[in-house]
């Protein structure tokens, strides 16, 4: 184990966090030591709520203002921790910066990427404007941004979620610091964005030479990336040690149920004999978009004569990298886009182009899940409500007394509490709130089901309960499912039959356990590759 030396360039020793609530008191971390080392990888790992994100926002003197520290932050031998909002400002942005897990809800949307990356470079005095103007383009191209000069000018909206995060670490960048704390960094992104941005990474830290603290609940990653793991639990870390040894001799329980954590194994086929449930041929969507006064508007086809074939209990998962027309190709089966073409037939009925009024009766069985339940959860209604919602449009018959006992068997089938319907979706973890959302849908007895990205912002030991949940939904009611993703892992464990997507088009397609052993495609060996799946 590294022990603490002349090269120590960040230690907590002995950090406690508490947060006060009306509540009472919540002790968040509780006593964690931690050390990082000038050019060395450090990762912190755990489930939601075990404390790596509060630490480091805590030593950064980032707390929310009911929160309560003690214990010692040194940077370079020197207790920062408590120390003054100047003070502060010296050290963060400039010595210590940090990356955080949204992008989009970091950078200001009414500002141009320009004036982002300036204004910290100006702010601690190594620029003026015009040099920071600059050594923003330096930065872009430094963060492989392509025609650095052009982007610089453009606002956060205009830009992907792997440019967005690019911009992020370029900001960090920008007054050359000693540490950088990267809080969950990809986990919004597709492999080969993310295996893109973890390569930038260790590229710039190779260069720089400055030390990276990276916080996750993705363990592929912490192996691929990191010198040393600290492993937390409940606010105190449980294990700690170089990352082979973490991962070749796992010594305390929780470390070793979060390696065991990864979707695995293989879905069993549906017979041939199985009725088609949905069957769709050459789908097309296209988007127009302006291009200026007098200028012919540009059209963007987003999904390119796509055409599939489910049957009952049958699960096609579509995977690709953001932009690739995944989202759009599931919305547009479900007539939920009024620019789509192609032709659908779902049981054996034609419902391409079909009115409001005509789906109405067939929404209750075609239905979509989303990737954020807790922006698809009204924060003004119960779980109860939010869960019965769907039975005043489709049920209307059914009297409040029966609507609440249907709402207790939903949750009893998601293995949740009844009495929790009485709650509001904030007062759940984000694995709840997705039990809810799959509650919901299963309250409306559904044939097919569109899961948009169900798993991809949870924690891998909730990622596998709730594939667990879907299978097990799945086997007992015979739902076909169209499951949409960017993490192989979960599709592979969820999938009979895998369509791979890019720029609309379809790459490959074929039997799930085909095109994960033996992909033809180069696109689709690059997606493998980058996601460094464990044998299933």
């Amino acid at each position: 184990m590294s022990k603490i030396n002349e090269n120590t360039v960040l230690e907590i020793d002995n950090l406690k966090v508490d947060f006060e609530t009306n509540t009472g008191m919540v002790h968040a971390v509780k006593g964690v030591n931690i050390h990082v080392d000038s050019g060395e990888t450090v990762a912190i790992v755990g489930e939601s709520g075990s404390g790596k994100s509060q630490t480091m926002m805590a030593a950064m003197g980032l707390l929310a203002g009911n929160g309560i520290t003690h214990g010692e932050v040194r940077y370079r031998g020197e207790n920062i921790l408590g120390s003054s909002i100047r003070k502060l400002n010296k050290i963060r942005g400039a010595k210590v910066t940090m990356i955080f897990q949204e992008p989009m809800t970091s950078l200001d949307p009414l500002y141009t990427i320009e004036r982002q990356l300036c204004e910290p470079m100006v702010e601690h005095g190594e620029y003026t404007w015009a040099s920071a103007k600059k050594r923003a383009v330096e930065l872009l191209e430094l963060v492989g941004i392509p025609e650095p000069a052009r982007k610089v000018k453009a606002y956060p909206y205009e830009m992907s979620g792997g440019q967005r995060q690019r911009v992020m670490i370029a900001m960090a960048l920008a007054n050359d610091p000693d540490v950088l704390i990267a809080d969950e960094p990809t986990t919004a992104l597709d492999v080969t964005t993310q295996a893109q941005i973890l390569e930038l990474m260790a590229d710039l830290q190779r260069r720089l030479g400055m030390a990276v603290v990276f916080i996750t609940h993705d363990l592929a990653i912490v192996e691929r990336i990191s010198d040393r793991v600290y492993v937390m639990k409940s606010g105190e870390v449980v294990e700690e040690g170089p990352t082979k040894e973490i991962f070749g001799q796992p010594k305390h329980d929780y470390t070793k149920m979060l390696l065991d954590a990864e979707p695995t194994g293989l879905k069993s086929m549906v017979p041939d004999s199985n009725p088609i449930v949905l069957d769709a041929e050459k789908v097309r969507v296209e988007f127009e978009t302006e291009t200026g006064f007098l200028k012919p508007n540009h059209v963007l086809r987003a999904v390119n004569d796509i055409s599939m074939e489910v049957r009952e209990g049958q699960t096609l998962g579509i995977v690709g990298e953001s932009g690739s027309g995944k989202s759009t190709l599931g919305r547009a089966v479900l007539q939920l886009l009024p620019n789509a073409s192609g032709r659908v037939v779902y049981q054996g009925n034609d419902i391409t182009g079909a009115s409001k009024k005509k789906m109405r009766p067939l929404r209750k069985e075609m239905q979509l899940i989303f990737q954020d339940p807790f922006g698809s959860l009204s924060p003004r209604m119960t779980v109860g409500q939010i869960i019965t919602e769907g039975l005043l449009v489709h049920e209307p018959q059914l009297s409040a007394k029966e609507r609440d006992q249907r709402a207790i068997q939903a949750l009893e089938e998601v293995s949740m509490d009844p009495a929790m319907r009485n709650r509001y979706p904030h007062e759940f973890s984000g694995g709840q709130r997705q039990r809810i959302a799959i509650a919901r849908t299963m309250i409306l007895n559904p044939k097919l089901v569109v899961l948009d990205e169900p798993t991809s912002a949870l924690d891998r030991t909730v990622q596998k309960q709730v594939v667990e949940l879907l299978r097990n939904l799945q086997k007992e009611h015979g739902l076909t499912y169209l499951f949409i993703s960017h993490d192989l892992a979960v599709v592979r464990a969820m999938s009979d039959t895998v369509m791979v997507m890019q720029k609309g088009e379809v790459v490959e397609k074929g039997l799930a356990e085909e095109i994960f052993s033996n992909p033809k495609e180069e696109y689709t060996k690059e997606l493998i590759a980058a996601a460094a799946l464990k044998p299933a």
